[in-house]
């Protein structure tokens, strides 16, 4: 018998940014005055590269930690992620004090990897094609005693990445804009699924879509299907930080009932979309995390007389695809 899915609300939306309130960065709502003119519409990014850690997760990783018992705590916690989750929760795990584990692949970028290392986490790696990060996190847990910290498919994750749409409506209407598209990148889908909650709730009428990689398109396909569909291979693109096997059945319901679709970027338009980030908003933004604004530069979606909200989801970019970027 399949269990029952509890999904958060609205309500919890609110909770978390109580919690997380004093401990992340509130990124402001940029007008991106050059693609604006450029594409004829109003064009608004949220920077969460300017986020503790350098990327959204940061709020999901806090909310979640700081609900957990004592006792919990003192049993420490374990986490699997290509490095923005595992640099999350390291940073929360050293602000309350909760011993860290976080099992990473070999071929994250070494930023991520050094960055999780400095907040004191011990970092077990592991290869992506081969191994299960679920099957070494799940190892550790039992082995240690450890709480297990899903980088996506989890109630209190969702509802802490959601106050990225939580706050980026509610700075919206302080401008008085009411926003026409609110597009965000995919991975497992809690970033998506969590702000596609608040936005629902506080401007019903905008249209919600993902981005992912071209051939790690897992949610588009998903949707598509009626089914949840995974990737035939977990690494080959640039956008690491996407890169996941497959939505979970939480994040898949809630993308199913809110999306209005999820559209694909080749690695070249991503590159291009990060010097166009960097020369034009000032902004260092990584791979996975400036999908949405690739698909926005290469007409994906028509943007025309439209307002739109691109959610550039963090900036740990390593030094080599940088300048790959910027010389594309």
């Amino acid at each position: 018998m399949m269990k029952k899915l509890i999904l958060p609300k609205f309500n919890d939306i609110l909770s978390a940014a109580e919690k997380i309130d004093g401990r992340t960065v509130e990124t402001p709502l940029l007008k991106a005055q050059h693609l604006s003119e450029k594409l004829s519409a109003e064009i608004y990014v949220k920077p969460e590269c300017l986020q503790r850690v350098g990327a959204f997760k940061f709020r999901g990783a806090f909310n979640r930690l700081c609900r957990l018992t004592d006792v919990e705590k003192k049993r420490g916690v374990v986490a699997y992620s290509s490095g923005n989750h595992a640099q999350g929760v390291a940073a929360s795990a050293k602000i309350l004090g909760i011993k860290a584990t976080i099992v990473m692949p070999e071929d994250s970028p070494r930023m991520k990897l050094q960055n999780t290392k400095d907040y004191g986490a011990t970092v077990v790696t592991y290869n992506r094609e081969t191994e299960s990060r679920e099957e070494i996190a799940d190892k550790i847990s039992k082995e240690q005693g450890c709480i297990v910290v899903p980088s996506f498919e989890d109630f209190y994750i969702i509802s802490g990445q959601g106050t990225v749409g939580l706050e980026a409506i509610k700075q919206a209407q302080e401008k008085g804009v009411d926003l026409d598209l609110f597009m965000s990148p995919v991975g497992g889908g809690g970033l998506i699924s969590g702000c596609s909650i608040a936005v629902k709730e506080l401007s019903p009428r905008t249209s919600v879509y993902g981005v992912e990689p071209e051939g790690f398109n897992d949610v588009q396909r998903s949707i598509e299907s009626g089914r949840i569909e995974k990737n035939p291979r977990m690494s080959g693109s640039i956008c690491d930080a996407i890169l996941t096997s497959h939505p979970e059945p939480m994040t898949y319901k809630i993308m199913s009932n809110n999306l209005s679709g999820v559209l694909t970027v080749s690695d070249q338009e991503v590159l291009i979309a990060m010097k166009y980030a960097w020369e034009k908003l000032k902004l260092v933004v990584e791979p996975g995390a400036c999908v949405a604004l690739a698909a926005v530069l290469h007409g994906k979606i028509d943007v025309s007389g439209k307002s739109v909200c691109l959610v550039l989801s963090g900036g740990n970019v390593d030094e080599e695809t940088f300048i790959k970027a910027l010389n594309s």
